[in-house]
């Protein structure tokens, strides 16, 4: 068992949540489901994405989730991306900048391919530069985009 988890709060829908999110992130599965309470309404579910243990509890409408927490998947292809971005924002999640994006439950998630991590950290900081301020003009991030911003000239 994992010592340190994510708790994720949903208002009813934890494990809709949870069974839509291991179907996306590869390596991925539901771990337990506990209905709590003697009407077994209340849900606890403990799942794996990529390998990383959380919980979902229905616990009601007392807490929203915000931006200021998010979960981000490192992405190996364009073809990641978009299938992870697609179904995140399906169903009624909603599109953001710079590879963010919200479910529809409105957890915040970070959409990124692992290029961009690699082009940020690029030693000459002008390629990085205009790698970064390419992503700044995205929803969904473009691998080949953000190499073409990357290797133009000043």
């Amino acid at each position: 068992m994992q010592k340190v988890r994510t708790f994720l709060w949903y208002d009813g829908e934890a494990e809709a949540a949870a069974n839509h999110y291991v179907s996306l992130v590869p390596d991925s599965r539901i771990v337990s489901v506990a209905r709590l309470g003697e009407d077994g309404a209340t849900v606890l579910v403990t799942f794996e994405l990529g390998g990383i243990e959380y919980l979902a509890l229905d616990g009601g409408p007392l807490y929203r989730f915000t931006e200021a927490a998010s979960i981000m998947v490192l992405c190996e292809d364009q073809e990641e991306v978009d299938r992870l971005w697609d179904g995140l924002v399906s169903g009624g999640g909603e599109p953001g900048p710079c590879g963010w994006c919200t479910d529809r439950w409105g957890l915040s998630w970070q959409v990124v391919p692992r290029a961009l991590l690699e082009l940020q950290q690029d030693p000459d900081p002008a390629r990085a530069g205009r790698a970064n301020a390419a992503m700044m003009t995205m929803g969904k991030l473009d691998i080949a985009a953000l190499y073409a911003a990357a290797d133009a000239s000043d």
